[in-house]
């Protein structure tokens, strides 16, 4: 790699978050030398890595939809009650009975209500930011305090 291609990749804006990133992999491969095993147990993959993933996946989700409203220019405040109102509805849509044996729904239906419900939520902010004129700010202001008491 010549000096201008490796001088160039440095000016990248994704160059120091990816450094970032594996200097954290190294750093906790030295002081955790099974750090990066992964294994496949019972038809699933188990390892540090995969634990970080499995919590990580919907703190990824909340930030795709972030992404968007910032790159808009807005600011959403709600999204915690969203992702709340929507594991309520799909946790209600699949419980039933007290043994565990039996669910009201079948787990696609729960999803999409879950997913209906966080789109309806989604609707009621853009409503109130596009037609009425609010701000931002305040349009989802009021569906945290809302969706905080849902």
């Amino acid at each position: 790699m010549t000096h201008t291609t490796l001088s160039a990749a440095m000016r990248h804006r994704l160059a120091w978050p990816l450094i970032t990133l594996a200097l954290l992999l190294v750093v906790n491969t030295v002081f955790n030398d099974s750090f990066l095993h992964i294994e496949w147990r019972d038809g699933h993959l188990y390892g540090s890595l995969i634990d970080i993933l499995n919590r990580a996946a919907p703190l990824v989700l909340v930030s795709l939809g972030m992404t968007m409203v910032i790159a808009t220019r807005g600011i959403d405040i709600s999204v915690g009650a969203v992702v709340a109102i929507a594991a309520a509805v799909a946790a209600w849509m699949i419980g039933g009975s007290v043994a565990g044996t039996e669910s009201r729904f079948p787990l696609p239906f729960a999803l999409l209500g879950a997913i209906g419900v966080a789109a309806l939520c989604g609707l009621w902010n853009g409503v109130l930011v596009a037609k009425v004129g609010m701000q931002p700010i305040i349009a989802t202001l009021i569906l945290m305090v809302a969706g905080r008491g849902i």
